[in-house]
């Protein structure tokens, strides 16, 4: 009581010497000066607020299908972490697991994702380059066979020879030269390798150019780009998981549900395959074997969705397994095409 003050000190919302709280921000009332002991018993109180919350989210989402996503949308906010942020971390965290796992043993990394890819040699580059010889364009290619051999590279083509030939034919031989001088001469400046090719400065050939290099790099060494691809899942499947809510909301039309109490549901799903996979990982290292996760995508995966779906919407169960085999159809569907973007979006980035 004796440090109690008239006014919050993080808000200065006014205050009773009575009030404990803060009503507005929830701060303690207290003007006391913070001490070595009050701060390690703040710091602990978060801790144990924070477990208390974790460990309602972990036994809910593990061992009752949909019973906390029905809670969450009920109003007990504060029992359960953010199924946002939850989703989020759990993510993340299987792949930094992955990765370390693969800092240490790249052979159990490439296992995982089903690599055995090697690094391509200049040989077999170049007969990518190579498969059209430059003798097919006239009266140019005597003027092209010996501007690739003073370039040093296995083919060139003119901008002149290219301008004559249909729009993919153009598309694929240009992109064949671009790679075929970077492969050679490691030059990154669009502007610089336009130069040296005799090729126009402009927009379409220095685009045309980056992403050559783009392709190279993806067909040199295959498992970067796949390693790049896999640690954008967390967040491919973050803004993914709104547009499969849809589905959702227009399925169960008739239920008093919103639209983001959908995306909630989906999220806590989601959440439970990567914790999962999270908890399988320790002893798949252990034996070597992928056994666990295939049980858990094939048996444990399949039917926690489908008890999830009863829990959380209440309705019976042949209803319940209709929804379920169409909403599976409709996420293998739209995965694909979401997952085909994305490969090509990351490459155009990468």
């Amino acid at each position: 009581m004796q440090y109690r003050g008239n006014k919050c000190l993080n808000c200065n919302q006014p205050l009773d010497v009575s009030d404990v709280y803060c009503p507005y921000c929830s701060q303690l009332n207290s003007k006391k000066q913070l001490s070595a002991k009050d701060f390690f018993a703040e710091f602990l109180s978060s801790i144990l607020v924070y477990d208390s919350r974790l460990r309602n989210t972990l036994k809910d989402l593990l061992f009752r299908p949909g019973v906390i996503s029905k809670n969450y949308v009920k109003g007990q906010r504060l029992k359960y972490a953010n199924p946002f942020r939850f989703f989020l971390s759990v993510s993340i965290i299987y792949f930094l697991m992955e990765g370390f796992i693969g800092y240490i043993n790249p052979s159990e990394k490439d296992n995982q994702l089903g690599l055995n890819v090697k690094p391509a040699n200049e040989a077999s580059i170049d007969s990518l380059f190579a498969n059209q010889p430059p003798e097919i364009f006239t009266p140019d290619s005597r003027g092209d066979t010996l501007k690739a051999k003073q370039l040093g590279i296995p083919l060139y083509y003119s901008e002149k020879s290219l301008d004559t030939l249909a729009f993919f034919e153009n598309y694929s031989k240009r992109s064949s030269l671009y790679m075929s001088y970077y492969f050679r001469t490691k030059t990154e400046n669009p502007v610089v390798a336009l130069d040296s090719l005799n090729h126009s400065n402009r927009f379409k050939n220095r685009w045309l150019y980056s992403r050559s290099i783009t392709w190279y790099k993806i067909i040199s060494n295959p498992n970067a780009f796949i390693n790049y691809i896999t640690s954008k899942i967390p967040f491919f499947i973050f803004f993914f998981t709104p547009f499969y809510a849809l589905f959702f909301w227009l399925f169960y039309s008739r239920k008093k549900f919103t639209y983001m109490e959908h995306v909630i549901f989906l999220f806590h799903i989601f959440s439970f395959i990567f914790l999962t996979m999270l908890i399988f990982r320790i002893p798949e290292v252990i034996v070597g074997t992928n056994f666990f996760q295939i049980i858990l995508f094939l048996i444990l995966g399949p039917l926690y969705f489908y008890l999830a779906l009863r829990k959380f919407y209440s309705q019976g169960k042949w209803r319940t397994l209709f929804k379920f085999v169409f909403l599976n159809i409709i996420f293998f569907l739209s995965f694909l095409v979401a997952t085909s973007l994305f490969v090509v979006a990351s490459a155009a980035i990468y």
